[in-house]
């Protein structure tokens, strides 16, 4: 759902490469210009999709000397969420593999630039099918609304191109969606993007079966851009407008977030708006998808964080889809480095080969094509990436002491108790989750004394990496909540924020790309685990982890009520904190 302008600028400009490319130089007085390496031609398709007809606007970049003699498998690209054909970033995709002998088709998703119907979230019924036309002209059974055919690309069949699917973030989710319904989609590259809207847009780290913490900033953010479209594309057709209590999207969608809004979440209301948005996420659907999938996603990204492109994998993996997965920096809430995917010159990074390869091996049929390792990650301080043959396991456990200490061994536990208590307004600050997407800056992250609780490990004796999902098991008491959870209403439960810091020995904190994961506690009377977001990143020898949980958090909606919690420590019982660890140990 990336926003296209600008921040996707940042990021789909990080896949398509150094913005537009140039054109070719002047040659010298008398001699003669080259051929254009490709043409690009604008087509109109109308399509039925969600129940209306609506047209899709989109550019064919036919690579120079491809016809029905020379045909070229294709690549089929979207924009972000707010964009459109025309972003440099989603245009340069197109220029980019059509100078690479692919022919390209570029299109503008549905309730986005100059194509029609609403916005349904990469619905695979709506946008998932409306792609699956596309796919039609690319297979030469389907003419445009001019006329125009397309006899010049590679076939496995008849009415079956060769086909692949590259884009980010909303242009990553509406490859999973179309290849769910298509399997002529020979090959999927979805960068940055969703695995479960209800996890994305309303976390719960501790339990998916229990409604989670509304993400008010970046779910408003988007119900925004979404809802501006006719402001910023004041000669909609009418195909783009919702009379039913939205503008812009379909109702569904709309409903879900005045829903999450409201700040109420009884039981059969909260199921039926979280059976909505995961109806429309990959996770209600990958085992319908067939297509070989590189998953990308950002170490940077608090909208979608690591563990959604995890569970992606892994699914895929387990149903023996031909998956690997690479962990970039950059992701929705920046964290750009220099040498990083650039498909203007995608020869020269990482990722860029990976995604070479991975067409190479797919649409160009190359066996000898080599895919690389199962598990990429980007390795900060060092500029280049680590490889595995799978994501690293949990491989030490601390304990949480009743002293405020993180150690190693059980018996270090001292026994004691510690409480804190939420304000009736947000006292710990992690992000402002717009902030890297539109380019301001952010406080740094901050947690207010007596509202949250720090464990912290000795210093370090030598540095430590990390690569995955740290987990904790938690068990805290709390009578105010206690005594109203059963209510009936998800928003009487204790939340809770659980989050690690990096503490130099200056005593500066660092929150890890500003990640927490939000807990709704399904029960404050029984111990819970909650999977904390994804992480890459390098504790330095003399620095210190410290493990938070805070009452609040700006950026996600919290507790109803005061709800004081207390944390209580000993030997035979308290708290832990299990890290995947690559190099080095705590202790």
């Amino acid at each position: 759902m990336s926003r296209a302008v600008p921040r996707s600028r940042k990021v789909l400009a990080l896949v398509a490469g150094a913005a537009a490319l140039a054109g070719p130089l002047a040659l010298a007085a008398g001699a003669e210009e080259p051929a254009a390496p490709y043409t690009v031609t604008p087509l109109r398709f109308t399509v039925e999709a969600g129940g209306r007809s609506c047209a899709i606007d989109a550019d064919l970049y036919r690579p120079a000397g491809v016809d029905a003699a020379h045909p070229a498998p294709a690549v089929l690209a979207t924009n972000g969420f707010g964009g459109s054909k025309s972003d440099g970033s989603t245009a340069a995709v197109g220029k980019a593999f059509a100078e690479r002998g692919y022919v390209g088709l570029v299109y503008s998703g549905l309730g986005f630039g100059a194509s029609g119907c609403l916005i349904s979230l990469d619905a695979p019924e709506t946008d998932g099918r409306a792609a699956a036309r596309l796919v039609d002209f690319l297979a030469g059974t389907r003419a445009a609304d001019d006329g125009t055919r397309a006899d010049f690309v590679t076939g496995d069949g008849e009415g079956d191109p060769r086909v692949g699917m590259i884009g980010g973030s909303y242009g990553g989710a509406v490859q999973l969606a179309t290849a769910s319904v298509d399997p002529r989609v020979d090959a999927l590259v979805p960068l940055i993007t969703w695995n479960d809207l209800a996890y994305s847009l309303a976390p719960n780290a501790a339990d998916r079966a229990t409604p989670g913490v509304f993400k008010w900033q970046w779910a408003n953010g988007f119900y925004l851009i979404g809802e501006g479209q006719p402001l910023l594309s004041p000669s909609l057709d009418p195909s783009r407008i919702n009379s039913l209590g939205c503008l812009h999207f379909v109702t569904d969608a709309c409903d879900t977030v005045k829903f999450l809004n409201s700040g109420r979440y009884p039981a059969a209301a909260t199921e039926k708006m979280l059976a909505y948005a995961r109806s429309v996420s990959p996770v209600s659907y990958l085992d319908r998808i067939t297509a070989p999938t590189l998953v990308v996603q950002g170490q940077s990204d608090s909208l979608f964080n690591l563990n959604e492109a995890r569970a992606t994998y892994d699914r895929l993996r387990e149903r023996g889809v031909d998956t690997r997965m690479i962990w970039q920096s950059w992701g929705h809430s920046g964290g750009q480095r220099p040498g990083e995917l650039d498909l203007g010159d995608p020869e020269a990074s990482y990722v860029g080969q990976r995604v070479l390869a991975w067409f190479d091996r797919y649409l160009r049929k190359n066996a000898a094509a080599d895919t690389g390792p199962a598990f990429a990650w980007y390795r900060e301080g060092r500029s280049d990436y680590g490889t595995a043959d799978r994501v690293p396991a949990l491989s030490q456990q601390l304990y949480l002491s009743g002293d405020g200490k993180l150690v190693d061994n059980r018996t270090k536990v001292a026994r004691g108790s510690r409480r804190y208590a939420n304000w009736l307004v947000p006292t710990s600050h992690s992000e402002s989750s717009l902030a890297g997407t539109i380019g301001l800056p952010d406080p740094r992250p901050y947690d207010t004394p007596g509202t949250y609780l720090g464990w912290t490990s000795a210093p370090l004796t030598g540095p430590v990496d990390l690569v995955g999902a740290p987990r904790a098991t938690l068990r805290v008491v709390s009578p105010a909540t206690e005594r109203v959870q059963d209510s009936g209403d998800a928003a009487d439960k204790l939340v809770l924020f659980a989050k690690l810091y990096d503490v130099a020995p200056d005593g500066t904190k660092t929150l890890v790309n500003r990640l927490v994961a939000p807990v709704r506690v399904p029960d404050v009377t029984r111990p819970f685990t909650v999977e904390l977001p994804g992480i890459v990143h390098r504790y330095e020898t003399g620095h210190r982890l410290e493990f938070v949980v805070a009452a609040s958090d700006t950026a996600y909606s919290g507790n109803r009520g005061i709800k004081p919690v207390t944390v209580v420590s000993a030997p035979e019982s308290t708290g832990t904190l299990s890290l995947p660890l690559v190099e080095g140990r705590v202790g």
